[in-house]
């Protein structure tokens, strides 16, 4: 599926470019209004900044290249790490909370899907704070934006790094096992962990939380219940404390039935350390936003600095939106269209002029050209031989310079 999104939303034509361009202005205008700056990182990086950070992407999915010094970069990976080096960088000069927004492609590549190295993400960052009131903002935030783009039915799926971690500590696994266990997890298959766990040196309580996480999903307080249950140090019990502040400010905000609980959210950034969520929308198979907290990230640059964002994926969006019939058609009409007789030209072209002043969309076409063809407009001006003409829903209009046209505009109800 990932592989037909990309290729179906990698602007075909004109229209899709349209649809696109239009679906980040709502991103952006949704960012803004939560006190969002956007900032853009180098779309080459040095490829030590991400070899040398703790559970970044996987270093084979990284698109190298070498430059004339010799040096390997990659093409951008991830946003997130860049950005926070750059924040971190300025964190004596500038302390307080920050909100960052951008809207970035990212380049990875894998064996899996060969044919797709290229994607849009659109995502925040806010650094400064860790509080159930400054998560719970940022994934209202995530929900406010889904609202904008007309989803009815979707959900924010939010888990806790933490609680797997803390749990599987005491599982003793190997790299290669847990790896698998995870996979497992992810993938809500029951019977394998079950088998995989069978013959391991571990407490049977233990093995029994474990096979329970992928069935921690649901109604949070359900959830917050049967998690109560496998709990097994005073730090898992935090971390349900902490996801119960969360919803609990979520639900000021009326949210909560966009909201569910899912412990057995894993996410492929290991940088992760509190809360993780995901959206999914309506009869769309694959999650459109990730993100969570990454408080530790900071320290890797040398700047104690809690933070948490998330990333939409653009591609993932645009079909949802297309699929659900939540596009607009896109209007080929124009505002206003000005056929002229050579003689006029001037006139015509002076009009042109203004009218975009004004911002009207405006088409000027010769009646002696070839290229003059009938298209669909709002508002026609004839420059005729012996009249001046608009023409529009309201009827035919006589004219005799600019400030008429204008006119007629505003009285006929036709400025756009």
């Amino acid at each position: 599926m990932h592989r037909d999104v990309t290729e179906m939303n990698r602007n075909k034509n004109v229209e899709d470019f349209q649809m696109r361009d239009e679906l980040i202005s709502t991103l952006k205008n949704r960012f803004t209004t939560y006190g969002y700056k956007q900032v853009r990182t180098s779309t080459f990086e040095h490829y030590d900044m991400y070899s040398n950070i703790i559970g970044t992407v996987n270093k084979d999915d990284m698109i190298k290249v070498i430059d004339t010094t010799g040096k390997v970069l990659v093409l951008r990976p991830d946003v997130t790490i860049p950005i926070t080096r750059i924040t971190a960088a300025n964190h004596n000069s500038n302390p307080f909370n920050q909100r960052l927004f951008y809207v970035l492609d990212v380049f990875r590549q894998s064996v899996e899907l060969p044919n797709q190295k290229e994607s849009t993400q659109a995502g925040v960052e806010f650094f400064g704070e860790n509080t159930p009131e400054v998560d719970s903002e940022v994934i209202m935030l995530a929900i406010h934006t889904l609202e904008d783009m007309g989803f009815e039915n979707f959900k924010i799926e939010i888990g806790h790094a933490g609680f797997f971690k803390e749990l599987i500590q005491q599982a003793a696994l190997s790299k290669q096992e847990l790896e698998l266990l995870q996979t497992l997890i992810q993938s809500k298959n029951l019977a394998e962990i079950e088998l995989l766990l069978e013959n391991m040196p571990i407490e049977n309580d233990l093995k029994m939380a474990i096979q329970s996480i992928p069935m921690l999903y649901g109604e949070p307080a359900s959830v917050i219940q049967q998690a109560e249950k496998i709990v097994r140090s005073d730090k898992m019990q935090r971390i349900l404390h902490n996801l119960i502040d969360v919803y609990e400010v979520l639900k000021d905000y009326g949210a909560d039935d966009y909201v569910v609980f899912n412990l057995g959210l894993i996410n492929n950034m290991n940088y992760y350390t509190g809360v993780i969520f995901q959206g999914f929308v309506d009869r769309f198979g694959q999650p459109v936003l990730m993100g969570g907290r990454y408080d530790n990230l900071g320290e890797q640059f040398e700047a104690e600095m809690p933070a948490i964002g998330f990333a939409f994926e653009v591609d993932y969006l645009l079909q949802a939106i297309q699929q659900q019939g939540l596009a607009e058609p896109d209007s080929q009409t124009v505002d206003i269209i000005i056929y002229y007789m050579k003689e006029k030209q001037k006139e015509a072209l002076t009009t042109a002029y203004e009218l975009r002043r004004q911002n009207y969309q405006v088409l000027t076409f010769s009646k002696e050209s070839s290229s003059m063809k009938p298209l669909p407009s709002r508002t026609i001006v004839n420059y005729d031989e012996e009249q001046n003409v608009l023409i529009n829903k309201d009827g035919k209009h006589n004219f005799s310079d600019t400030k008429d046209i204008l006119s007629l505009l505003k009285d006929t109800k036709g400025d756009l």
